[in-house]
């Protein structure tokens, strides 16, 4: 499960808009969010710098119990 939705929607960013801003389509964008697809860490790396975050917080589980 990846946040990328939850970074998405924080910004006030639609699917489309942000698929826009990155080069990709609004299709892939629903599929990363959806976990149906494997993004290339250059894409991963997009996202995270358009989200205003980093990799390990969009897309690995952060234990809270720690």
């Amino acid at each position: 499960m990846n946040r990328v939705r939850e970074f998405r929607k924080n910004r006030g960013l639609s699917q489309f808009t942000l698929a826009e801003k990155i080069g990709v389509a609004r299709q892939t964008i629903n599929l990363i969010e959806n976990g149906k697809y494997n993004p290339s860490l250059k894409l991963c790396i997009s996202l995270a710098e358009e989200l205003g975050t980093d990799l390990n917080t969009l897309f690995w589980k952060v234990d809270d119990t720690q």
